[in-house]
């Protein structure tokens, strides 16, 4: 286990990059000679490295920052079947890949998990000695410990302590997580919010997610809900949700629900650019859609600009792009529905990503505890 001290320092340069032992000093507020024991002593681990010299006014400089090898985590996304399980490094980069089943049984995923750990780990023949840390992604609420499943209507789980089921089976630290929380620490730990205090990540897929960082620091809300406007009423009275509720976000702005839309509406179209497709050689329904779940979406959008005032939106797909008829409503109903002073002011990002996406977010919440320890509100 590391030291608060060891993780302050850690913290920092995960922020920050690579710094001398001078500026770490400075932003820990502790003496060159205190600090410097302490980045001895993270070497020593193999965890902190020196990497190059700088040259300036007065003594060259050597910076420090994280050794990518020095320590290996596990991230296993029970989203899609078969359940991908990546292994990733220090920066966050996934450097093997396995499958395994998945079942609703959590007793039995442990056990899957434990069976497909060796193989994962065999790819990297240091991996078992650093491994550090095992996260799991899932679909549903999770209490602020990332330990158990409050509820997963996905799973048709309530209160169930997979942490601890999993941590029993394989013996490795073991912290759980909502799909797209998992993607926020990714993206503030290793991606394009490295240096941003304040942001919302959407993730628009089979089902629409959200997150959010305030003052840098993962937002759960009281019960772990933070975030969810997947099930935040749209349309009254719409149709009905997995949830229970109707005319949920989820009804209406995610992949499903605009497949669902298209069969509905006789259209052949299995994809969102296929529909795009159709809607550029001016099918009228397939228009009428795509103007639907986008202006639902950016609706909600708009809602999260006017609660938390973010300093970016970062949208995340799989499918598709947003350079369409969809993303063109999303950002005309963002505009049409914030205040005229916010209008404009909050940077909204697109960006594709792959697969790998949960699994790789998982590995990011084990990471994120052995870098900066548990997220307290």
């Amino acid at each position: 286990m590391l030291t608060s001290s060891q993780r302050q320092l850690l913290r920092v340069i995960s922020e920050s990059g690579p710094l001398s032992r001078t500026v770490l000093a400075a932003s820990m507020g502790l003496s060159k000679a205190a600090m410097s024991g302490i980045a001895r002593d993270l070497i020593t681990l193999g965890v902190l490295h020196e990497t190059e010299t700088v040259y300036g006014q007065g003594r060259p400089s050597i910076l420090l920052d994280l050794h990518p090898e020095g320590a290996f985590f596990v991230g296993i996304s029970l989203l899609e079947d078969p359940a991908p399980m990546v292994l990733s490094d220090l920066n966050g980069k996934i450097i093997a890949r396995e499958n395994m089943p998945l079942s609703r049984d959590p007793e039995v995923i442990a056990g899957l998990i434990a069976d497909a750990l060796p193989k994962l780990l065999a790819r990297r023949p240091d991996a078992a000695d650093k491994l550090s840390g095992l996260g799991v992604a899932l679909s549903g609420f999770v209490d602020e410990k990332q330990a158990n499943c409050v509820q997963s209507t996905l799973l048709g789980w309530q209160d169930v302590p997979l942490a601890k089921i999993i941590r029993q089976k394989t013996g490795i630290e073991t912290f759980i997580e909502n799909d797209a929380k998992a993607v926020a620490v990714s993206e503030k730990l290793f991606g394009s919010a490295r240096d941003i205090q304040n942001f919302s990540v959407v993730s628009f897929g089979d089902g629409v997610g959200c997150a959010h960082f305030i003052g840098g620091k993962l937002y759960r809300g009281n019960h772990g809900g933070a975030g969810e406007i997947a099930h935040c009423t749209i349309e009254p009275n719409g149709s009905p949700c997995r949830c229970g509720k109707r005319g949920c976000l989820d009804t209406v702005a995610s992949i499903k629900a605009i497949k669902e839309m298209s069969k509905a509406e006789g259209l052949a179209c299995t994809s969102l650019t296929e529909l795009e497709e159709e809607a550029s050689v001016g099918n009228a329904v397939a228009i009428r859609i795509l103007h639907r779940a986008g202006g639902a979406l950016g609706l909600a959008i708009a809602h999260l600009i006017q609660f938390n005032d973010p300093g970016m939106i970062l949208i995340t797909h799989v499918e598709g792009n947003f350079d369409g008829l969809f993303g063109t409503v999303v950002q005309q109903a963002i505009e049409a529905n914030v205040l005229p002073r916010y209008a404009g002011q909050t940077p909204i990002r697109t960006q594709r990503v792959d697969s790998d996406i949960w699994a790789r977010g998982a590995a990011s919440i084990a990471a994120h505890n052995f870098l900066i320890g548990p997220n307290p509100n």
